[in-house]
């Protein structure tokens, strides 16, 4: 690498970690990644990927050169704990700016949520540049949407904007975060639907193996169906209320755009009465990672 300053972005995921360097312009020039390892907690988690930090940076011959820093995670992130973040035990009680701050002292640290991030990113670089308002939304082992108004992120009141994975799915739903369930995203996000394929197919299956199983087993193509139904609703109901000019899907799950975004133009066609255009999210692996840059740049 060169002599010029860059800015490490770290992007916590609900089933990996990635870390990655970028310049200025927020190019990512080299990129790791690690499993998360959810049901071991969440400090090995930090730990580890801090670790794997340090060592990219020595590997390249860059820590002198660290300007700043960006990381992004599930949930809204506060000075001592983060809300609305159940995928990974323990994840709620971090101080996840003190323990980066720990680790890089004297670097400047930006924190921030995953899909608010990514969306961000998506607006300066991707898929979501030049329209008002856009939307990414983001679908994953979690569900979550982001909204950008003239290029400002919605946060909303308590920088839950947007959080659309504890929707409610019937009447019948009226507890929902108070029960501690989140529904939308128990039916349709990658965790929920990885565990029920693995009971209906009685064997191990991730949400990415379903969508492919779709293609030629009658059951997994049920399955697919039925979320498909389900989250073409709410994505619909999302257009009809902020009228974006473009949504832009992210996220594991968009892996299969082939069979998810057939199912949500076409209810979006039918439903909104102004339907945004649907694309697929330009960093469609990335997404989060480069918001993490794009965080730290904005610092």
């Amino acid at each position: 690498m060169t002599g010029e300053e860059l800015i490490l972005g770290i992007d916590f995921g609900g089933t990996k970690v990635a870390i990655g360097l970028a310049d200025r312009a927020g190019s990512l020039l080299v990129t790791r990644r690690l499993d998360t390892d959810a049901q071991a907690g969440a400090g090995q988690v930090v730990s580890r990927a801090l670790a794997a930090a340090r060592k990219l940076l020595a590997d390249e011959g860059a820590a002198d050169r660290l300007a700043a820093i960006g990381v992004v995670s599930p949930g809204i992130v506060l000075e001592d704990r983060i809300l609305l973040a159940p995928n990974v035990p323990g994840w709620e009680e971090l101080r996840l700016r003190d323990l980066v701050a720990a680790e890089f002292e004297g670097v400047p640290i930006e924190v921030g949520t995953d899909a608010k991030a990514a969306a961000l990113a998506e607006w300066r670089w991707g898929a979501l540049a030049d329209t008002d308002p856009a939307v990414f939304l983001s679908l994953g082992t979690g569900i979550a949407a982001a909204v950008l108004v003239g290029g400002r992120l919605l946060a909303g009141a308590n920088g839950a904007a947007g959080e659309i994975g504890y929707n409610l799915l019937s009447p019948q739903d009226t507890d929902g975060f108070a029960s501690g369930a989140a529904p939308l995203e128990e039916a349709v996000g990658g965790r929920g639907l990885g565990g029920r394929a693995s009971e209906l197919l009685g064997r191990p299956v991730t949400a990415g193996e379903l969508f492919g199983l779709a293609r030629e087993n009658a059951q997994a193509k049920e399955l697919v169906g039925a979320a498909l139904d389900e989250l073409s609703m709410h994505v619909a109901n999302l257009a009809i209320a902020l009228d974006p000019q473009r949504i832009a899907v992210g996220g594991g799950l968009v892996r299969s755009a082939d069979i998810l975004l057939p199912a949500l133009r076409e209810r979006l066609a039918q439903a909104v009465p102004f339907p945004p255009e649907l694309v697929s999210a330009k960093f469609d692996q990335d997404a989060s990672l480069l918001g993490a840059i794009a965080i730290a740049l904005d610092a």
